[in-house]
């Protein structure tokens, strides 16, 4: 299991300078991968509606940075380290250009795209996308579908119910053999079921160790049940949590955040999961500076040898 990290895309210490410094550092201490998201927009007055009700977003949210140009402008000032979107919400998208735009990535970078999407769910920003929730779902699938057709040999054809490309010629490629790994975001059990079906990996959120354990569980067993080998998907887990100076308390901390030390012990719990990755969104720096000195414990805390 390695480890990655999300850049600082949006919130008090988002900045050019801060994104490349932070994946430089990513790359030097032995991290993985580095990670963007997407945000369409902020919505004002209500609040963010999720099935006709309001819900609030934190203020980090006002201005976030796009996730594949980031990681262009990342990819020429590193050499080695991963660069994946957690996640690129797929309905409000174009399948070819999406698939161009994660091809062009790859080439760039010397093949080192990962490609997390997910299905969105804000009511506002279905609406600037001038696309409806029906295209979640069966929607999602049909657009990986033809996102990997876009990476096929030419002509790429593709017919389906929401999306269609004629006969074409679409270049470039991506760099990777079979295409860029696509992720799925998913913690219901029809997206999780989906996932195994047509995903190369699943991006789950950790909410709890119990609750990454059910999902793990659930993902590898619906991918047997679909004729793969859950050996050959990836599981790359997100964990939106702090990564503090000082120890929290036990009875309170998030799983996987708190000190240093404390997210090292529950990560020996997750390898008994036998899960690829694990991404930390940190949640409690206040500058790059405390971001790297934490990312540089983290690491040291997860080799020290056993006592």
């Amino acid at each position: 299991m390695d480890l990655g990290v999300a850049l600082p895309t949006s919130g008090v210490f988002a900045s050019t300078g801060a994104i490349v410094r932070i994946a430089q550092e990513a790359e030097r201490l032995g991290y993985a991968a580095v990670w963007t998201y997407e945000r369409l927009l902020y919505p004002l007055g209500e609040g963010a509606l999720l099935n006709g009700k309001p819900i609030a977003l934190p203020e980090d949210y006002s201005s976030t940075y796009e996730p594949i140009e980031t990681l262009a402008y990342v990819a020429a000032r590193t050499e080695r380290i991963k660069l994946g979107t957690s996640i690129i919400n797929a309905p409000f998208h174009v399948p070819v250009i999406l698939a161009r735009r994660f091809a062009t990535l790859d080439q760039l970078s010397g093949g080192r795209a990962i490609a997390g999407l997910g299905q969105g769910w804000m009511e506002q920003e279905f609406i600037t996308a001038n696309v409806t929730t029906r295209y979640r779902g069966a929607g999602i699938e049909e657009f990986i579908a033809a996102m990997r057709a876009g990476w096929g040999p030419d002509p790429v054809s593709f017919e389906g119910r929401f999306y269609h490309i004629p006969p074409s010629k679409i270049d470039p490629k991506p760099l990777q053999k079979g295409g860029v790994p696509i992720l799925l975001g998913a913690a219901s059990p029809a997206a999780i079921a989906r996932a195994a079906r047509i995903a190369d990996g699943l991006n789950p959120i950790a909410f709890s160790l119990e609750a990454l354990e059910a999902t793990v569980k659930s993902f590898r067993s619906a991918a047997q049940a679909a004729g793969r080998d859950p050996s050959a998907l990836m599981i790359m887990v997100r964990a939106n949590v702090p990564i503090t100076a000082n120890p929290l308390p036990e009875d309170s901390r998030p799983f996987l955040g708190g000190s240093p030390e404390q997210i090292a012990e529950d990560l020996v719990k997750v390898e008994a999961l036998a899960i690829d990755h694990v991404l930390f969104a940190d949640a409690a720096s206040s500058n790059e500076e405390e971001l790297v000195q934490r990312l540089e414990r983290l690491q040291a805390a997860v080799q020290r040898p056993a006592a």
